[in-house]
């Protein structure tokens, strides 16, 4: 069935569907309704090319507990946005376009790049479309919208007069590729080979000393060594001077603590900038830095002889410089990890650049009992947040130099250094292709707007405010939001700077619930990725089976893990989509007469309806706790092992050969349990689901979807745990009556002579008597004998208290 099955076509059947859902306002969010809100924070996928299995995992399962909290009766505000104001947009309008944005205007590659996204924008929707999400698609966003851009740049206005931001030139992380700087949460690391170079510096003493690096081509901008004050080695050095290699520069030899002396030589030497360390020390020491790096990654004028290579090229030619003159002790092959850029997998440098900051590392603490108050699914992601926090060591650098995003809006005054900021009834603006509207303090006009924008995550971390805002009469209504529901790999991304933007503007957590889920990976465990050629397409499965069955894959996993794709699991949904559909063909068949009594119910009428309702208890409290698999897993095998594989065989012989009460029983349970079962697969597998509510069981539907039925409750009063019982031991003796059947190669229907059945105690033998007549009628059994007592060896034992003798 990659297609087809039994004349039904699932891609046929699944547009149909989504067309109809599109075109009736199925999922519709009415701002007017009295029920209450259930508001989802939607993560806005970003416009960068396909989307990949990850994606379709993780929406997946938001749309799971999004469908069920409509079924709840909650008034269900669900968006969808795209983030296009990042690198990834950049990357994707420089590939599609064969341009370099940072070779071009702003202007003109601003323009580039909006023609881009209003083509590719739509398309990239359409992917979540085919996977059956059950957005309100008329309540869309982008993240470079004006909508977006006034919400954004006004936070930075009320950030900066709270005194929260602020602007500093300092030593910061760099991508020379992408030429921007970056945030902490933005790097990557790769393990690498490298040399480990032992170079001999001569000194004030007379003496040479050894400094081991994996960045010699600094070696121009060295401004101190360091060793450790205990390191017996280095101590006739401490207040001796360093003469730098090539340059005609001594520095100083200082004693400082954090130097390990195990590490390489024991001896550092501190440049700017080859890692954290050297910024820290710096602002330590007071000591000047010296810039030898271009934003583009080549050495300047600074670097001498050296000057216009870039970091590899250098590298090799200062070695070589050293080898000649001696100065070479050894190099060592190592292997270490680097920083570089998650985005462009380029090595990371750290520049002094003018920057901005939102100062929030004296709010650790608020941010970590912001944490706690919150409801996290699974809870032990919540580590995850609290390590990050626990681990920051800097300010949240906010600003990027970039040809495209929102502007950071700021004119700074060329004659006094002032910054000016636009009113708030002017945003959005953009300060590099816009006069400011007032003047100085000072009284110039003699303006200049400030060409960076906001980096992503500032916008991005807004999107409860952005999207609540859409609907400013019901604003309190939708936000604080309901629930965020997102991968693990970005807690530290979005999630944290989401709780900061929410903490600092309004003091509260911007959700009640987080739902995390994992990530998907090969069927090795593998992290998918093009390098490894092991990348599954979502489409290729929605191709090849439905999008019904790669949502049902998604189902069974447990939230939060990480989920190694198994196409045999595929398989298996192929075979309950075909099951539940052939099922409700049947039962909708035996309903043609029914006039909508109840009858008179039969034992096995109550045992199904007893563990119809504790499977529904079961469900619905995993659903209420976002895991998923446990509402899923239960509600397939009861519908399955139970209902279709027993229940519908055991009244056949009602339906078809009695009259009355009894058989009016039947068809009123049949009717009802597979209804309730079709509403409980709705969240997983709403295409067939909505296939068979709509053409089997039309006349029986209460709403013009099923997916705005209401979720099916428990009745307690129906939970019989004797009939369970009871029904529990008919399935014992009918599974073992069909095995022996099937040994004998006998068809199902063939009469048994008689079925002797042992028992342990008066209970059992009253239990097995009241259910002796559905499994006669069920197996065609001519006689059934009932007795307490040994049984033979020849009999087969069902449990610890039942054996039965079958004879054909």
């Amino acid at each position: 069935m990659a297609a087809k099955k039994g004349g039904l076509d699932l891609h046929e059947m699944e547009e149909k569907w989504q067309k109809n859902w599109d075109k009736g306002k199925i999922y519709a969010f009415n701002p007017k309704s009295k029920k209450p809100v259930f508001s989802i924070d939607t993560p806005p996928p970003t416009v960068s090319g396909k989307m990949h299995l990850g994606h379709a995992f993780s929406y997946a399962q938001q749309d799971f507990s999004a469908r069920f909290r409509r079924m709840k009766g909650f008034e269900v505000f669900y968006p969808f946005g795209t983030d296009d104001n990042g690198l990834a947009t950049i990357r994707l309008v420089e590939k599609e376009k064969g341009v370099k944005g940072t070779r071009m205007s702003r202007k003109e590659f601003v323009k580039i790049a909006l023609d881009v996204l209003k083509v590719a924008g739509p398309k990239y929707v359409e992917n979540w479309k085919r996977i059956g999400m059950s957005c309100d698609w008329s309540i869309y966003y982008t993240t470079i919208n004006d909508h977006c851009q006034k919400i954004s740049q006004k936070s930075f206005l009320d950030l900066y007069n709270e005194k929260r931001i602020y602007r500093k030139r300092t030593p910061f992380l760099w991508c020379p590729d992408c030429q921007t700087s970056i945030a902490q949460v933005e790097m990557k690391d790769r393990e690498c080979e490298s040399n480990f170079v032992y170079m001999k510096f001569d000194t004030s003493i007379g003496e040479q000393i050894t400094i081991a690096t994996t960045r010699p081509e600094l070696l121009p901008a060295c401004i101190m060594v360091h060793v450790h004050p205990d390191d017996k080695r280095y101590k006739k050095f401490i207040g001796a001077k360093a003469k730098i290699p090539f340059f005609d520069r001594e520095v100083d030899i200082m004693a400082n603590g954090d130097v390990d002396p195990e590490f390489g030589s024991g001896a550092v030497y501190h440049c700017t900038f080859g890692d954290m360390d050297d910024v820290e020390w710096l602002e330590k020491y007071k000591i000047p830095a010296i810039e030898i790096m271009s934003k583009d990654g080549r050495l300047n004028e600074k670097a001498g002889k050296y000057e216009g290579m870039k970091s590899a090229q250098a590298r090799k030619a200062i070695v070589e410089d050293l080898e000649t003159e001696g100065r070479i002790e050894k190099i060592e092959k190592i292997r270490h990890v680097v920083n570089t850029h998650e985005r462009c997998g380029t090595d990371i440098e750290i520049l002094m650049t003018e920057q901005w900051f939102i100062k929030y590392l004296d709010l650790k603490n608020k941010f970590l009992k912001a944490g706690k108050e919150m409801n996290w699914h699974p809870a032990y992601m919540r580590s995850r947040y609290d390590n990050w926090i626990k681990g920051l060591k800097w300010d949240w650098n906010i600003s990027r130099q970039r040809r495209f995003g929102i502007p950071i809006p700021v004119w700074f005054c060329e004659d006094c250094g002032e910054k000016i900021l636009p009113d708030e009834k002017d945003l959005p603006v953009d300060p590099s292709e816009e006069k400011a509207k007032k003047k100085c303090k000072c009284g110039s006009n003699n303006l200049k707007g400030d060409p960076d924008v906001l980096d992503t995550w500032a916008t991005s971390s807004l999107t409860p405010q952005i999207t609540a805002g859409l609907f400013p009469k019901i604003y309190g209504k939708l936000y604080p939001m309901s629930l965020r529901p997102q991968a693990h790999d970005i807690i530290t991304f979005w999630l944290f700077n989401t709780v900061v933007k929410s903490q600092l503007h309004s003091n509260v957590n911007p959700w009640k619930d987080i739902m995390i889920s994992g990530w998907a990976l090969d069927p090795k465990g593998k992290k998918m990725s093009k390098s490894l050629g092991n990348v599954i397409e979502p489409s290729e499965m929605i191709g090849k089976y439905s999008a019904d069955i790669l949502r049902y894959w998604a189902g069974l996993k447990t939230l939060g893990e990480d989920a190694p794709f198994k196409e045999q699991e595929m398989v298996s949904g192929r075979k309950l989509t075909v099951k539940l559909y052939n099922a409700g063909r049947f039962v909708s068949s035996l309903l043609k007469d029914y006039k909508g009594g109840k009858g008179n119910l039969n034992p096995e009428d109550k045992w199904i309806l007893s563990r119809l309702n504790s499977m529904k208890k079961e469900a619905t409290e995993a659903f209420e706790g976002y895991d998923f698999s446990k509402a899923l897993n239960p509600t397939r095998n009861f519908f399955w092992l139970e209902f279709a594989d027993y229940y519908i065989e055991m009244v056949k012989h009602r339906v078809y050969n009695e009259k009355g009460a009894t058989r009016e029983a039947a068809q009123f349970v049949l009717l009802n349990v597979y209804m309730d079962v079709l509403k409980m697969f709705a969240p997983f597998m709403p295409h067939i689901t909505e296939e068979i509510y709509q053409t089997q069981f039309k006349k029986y539907a209460k709403k013009k979807s099923i997916h705005l039925e209401e979720w099916p409750e428990s009745e307690k009063k129906l939970i019989d745990r004797n009939y369970e019982e009871i029904g529990e031991i008919a399935r014992e003796i009918i599974g073992s009556t069909r095995k022996q059947k099937s040994e004998k190669q006998m068809p199902m229907n063939a009469e048994v002579g008689k079925i002797e059945v042992f028992v342990a105690d008066a209970k059992t033998e009253k239990m097995v008597k009241e259910i002796s007549g559905v499994i006669g009628n069920t197996m065609n059994v001519k006689e059934i004998s009932i007795g307490q007592g040994k049984a033979p060896e020849s009999a087969i034992p069902i449990n610890e208290k039942i054996s039965v003798l079958v004879s054909m």
